[in-house]
């Protein structure tokens, strides 16, 4: 099982199904940039676009007509042509019109036509078409045709791509994160913390929480459903790993519950720190953040979860990894958690860890 975000998992989730199709995703839908703010805006929904990327990492490449879907799902219109242009552009594809959507075998063509047309009809005139995912606007328009539920969209589109393996947002609603810096300075957007759309925060994270909405920086108390519950607690490995620390990993701890789970499932739980800059950790080295992701992962019941419950395990390349400081094993022993140092990075992927090295070693603790 992991909790991450959608992209730094990519290469390993494509690895993955190539030994096991039982692989747990949960997925933070907190994402608030790019195209994704639009949607969330437009329908006040959470994101989708961390859970189309996991799915589609994990689709069955070998399936007849997945390659098209992909194609299609991974198709951004235009951001510098006018929204009419892109209105008609989503128009054809309803219509089946589309060179992306008419090389597609049916039934899978008239499901995602269905869903194109859907989403023009609930789509409001306000809407900003520009550098939409084309797979979110279908995950999207499944969201709002099932009742604003996102297990019945994700299972028909599991189902579309042959996706080998299990997808589900940590919670269904539609929250906001916010940072307080050790500056003062509050922050609420996922997008203000991650260094992609605008710059890099110039003060270190010193608490993650959940807020209400974009304007309401309150914190929410979300907690997390018994199905979910239910999906940790039946894991044989949790892995807290590399991407984003605060909006990928961290995201996924805040909901109520998540921590309580994960210390009753009777599995290893390792955490594999990023070996690249994240503007995220601001200098934190592994060490700090093993730390940090206790003190979120008890926070449920900081009295009664012990460290060897939630975390036992931290993975490292010592020789290769560029980490923001020394790992300290003294300390990490000392909070009862083994260092294991694996040579997790190749010539070939370097500075980032080697997807096929990493899977062989997780399959290798379960």
């Amino acid at each position: 099982m992991f909790f991450s975000g959608g992209t730094a998992l990519r290469e390993l989730s494509q690895e993955l199904i190539r030994y096991t199709h039982n692989s747990i995703h949960i997925i933070t839908p907190f994402d608030s940039g790019g195209s994704s703010a639009e949607l969330r805006k437009a329908f006040d929904m959470p994101a989708v676009g961390d859970i189309r990327n996991r799915l589609m990492a994990l689709a069955d490449q070998s399936f007849q007509g997945n390659p098209e879907i992909f194609d299609l799902f991974g198709h951004r219109l235009e951001k510098e042509s006018a929204a009419d242009q892109l209105i008609a552009e989503l128009s054809r594809m309803a219509r089946g019109k589309h060179r992306l959507v008419s090389r597609i075998p049916d039934p899978m063509r008239q499901i995602i036509r269905n869903h194109l047309s859907a989403f023009l009809e609930h789509m409001p005139a306000s809407f900003n078409p520009k550098g939409a995912s084309i797979g979110n606007l279908v995950l999207a328009a499944g969201y709002l045709l099932n009742r604003r539920l996102f297990d019945p969209i994700i299972y028909t589109f599991s189902s579309l791509v042959q996706a080998r393996g299990t997808v589900r947002p940590v919670v269904n609603s539609c929250r906001q994160m916010a940072a307080e810096l050790a500056s003062g300075e509050l922050i609420i957007g996922q997008h203000q913390l991650t260094g992609k759309e605008i710059e890099p925060i110039a003060s270190p994270i010193n608490r993650l929480y959940l807020c209400q909405s974009a304007t309401d920086a309150a914190p929410a108390n979300v907690e997390i459903r018994q199905k979910i519950r239910d999906l940790i607690q039946s894991a044989e490995l949790i892995c807290y790993p590399m991407g984003s620390f605060y909006s990928s990993l961290i995201a996924n701890l805040l909901p109520i519950g998540v921590g309580d789970a994960i210390s009753r499932a009777h599995c290893p739980k390792i955490y594999i720190p990023s070996t690249a800059e994240d503007p995220e950790s601001y200098g934190l080295d592994p060490t700090r953040q093993s730390e940090i992701l206790l003190s979120y992962l008890k926070a449920d019941a900081p009295g009664y979860i012990e460290n060897q419950s939630v975390l036992n395990l931290v993975l490292v390349d010592k020789r290769n990894g560029k980490y923001a400081g020394p790992i300290d094993d003294a300390r990490l022993n000392a909070m009862g958690i083994e260092v294991i140092d694996y040579p997790l990075i190749s010539e070939v992927s370097a500075p980032h860890i080697a997807a096929d090295r990493l899977a062989e070693f997780l399959l290798s603790l379960t």
